[in-house]
């Protein structure tokens, strides 16, 4: 399944669709992500900031269901293609509506034929944009995202393709301005430790909260790469089976830089994983620039 639309829409919005004018370097669709296919080998997927996300929908009066874009560090340009409501949360962006500034974090109203322009990122990487009623393509195993890694999903947005969207939910409701998180300027990780702690040489979870590493010009939707102090496994232990992986895992690949991995994580893995960062910081890690300083704060050190 490719993903793209023959520009009727595929549920009950009546046609209405936008067209996409500029894709931005990467802007992909996503919701919630697919739960309980681990199983099967498919990742969790879905927007990596999901609170920008729920916001982005409360604004447009979507359910908390609906796919949205994201965009990564460049933003979009779409076109509307019939009225509708629209609102970009996330990375702090410029927003203009037929080239005059719009608001960014609250609901826009655009006519048919109105261009909406989401600038890059003034900060942070990944903004949301939600078109009321959301982006109505079929579901994949339960959920409309791209996945990266496996494919699944619909492919990055393209110059020209027009996106179906879905029913309108009604008037958006009135959101009291609520305080959005800043981009991180240092991310800081909680982590619990294991479960192959114990497979690297003593100090390992001392040395880990002790260091502070940046965040890795190579990170992505798969996993946050950092740079900083290589992590030294036991000698003698030989290689580790391939065993599951679990969102915000903290792999540690043979150049001892640790890795956490985000929604499109690989499922399974063969390096040790040295501890987990729980989702709730993983947002946080999705708005971290390549560069940001980054310490984890262990939660519970088995051993030091």
């Amino acid at each position: 399944m490719n993903g793209r639309s023959d520009g009727h829409g595929n549920g009950g919005g009546g046609g209405r669709a936008v067209a996409v004018v500029r894709p931005g370097p990467l802007t992909t669709i996503q919701d919630g992500g697919r739960d309980g296919v681990a199983a099967l080998g498919v990742p969790r997927a879905g927007a990596l900031d999901q609170p920008a996300r729920a916001l982005a929908n409360r604004l447009v009066g979507n359910g908390p269901d609906a796919a949205v874009l994201e965009t990564t560090l460049g933003g979009v340009a779409l076109r509307a293609l019939a009225p509708l409501v629209a609102a970009v949360t996330g990375a702090p962006s410029p927003v203009r509506v037929d080239g005059r500034p719009g608001a960014w974090g609250a609901p826009l109203r655009l006519a048919a034929g109105a261009l909406l322009e989401v600038g890059p990122a003034t900060d942070g990487v990944r903004a949301y944009v939600a078109l009321d009623g959301g982006v109505d393509l079929p579901p994949v195993l339960g959920s409309r995202s791209a996945d990266l890694l496996s494919g699944l999903g619909p492919p990055p947005l393209a110059a020209g393709q027009v996106l179906p969207l879905g029913a309108p939910g009604g008037e958006p409701g009135w959101i009291e301005p609520l305080p959005q998180p800043a981009p991180p300027v240092e991310l800081l990780l909680r982590l619990d430790p294991g479960p192959r702690d114990d497979w690297f040489a003593p100090g390992t979870l001392a040395l880990l909260a002790a260091t502070r590493y940046t965040v890795s010009p190579a990170s992505n939707r798969i996993g946050l790469r950092l740079l900083g102090t290589p992590l030294r496994r036991l000698p003698g232990r030989g290689e580790l089976p391939s065993e599951g992986m679990v969102l915000g895992a903290v792999q540690v690949p043979p150049d001892g830089l640790p890795v956490v991995f985000l929604a499109d994580h690989p499922t399974t893995g063969g390096y040790p994983v040295v501890g987990v960062v729980p989702a709730a910081d993983l947002a946080a890690a999705a708005q971290a620039r390549p560069g940001t300083p980054t310490r984890f704060a262990v939660a519970t050190p088995r051993r030091s």
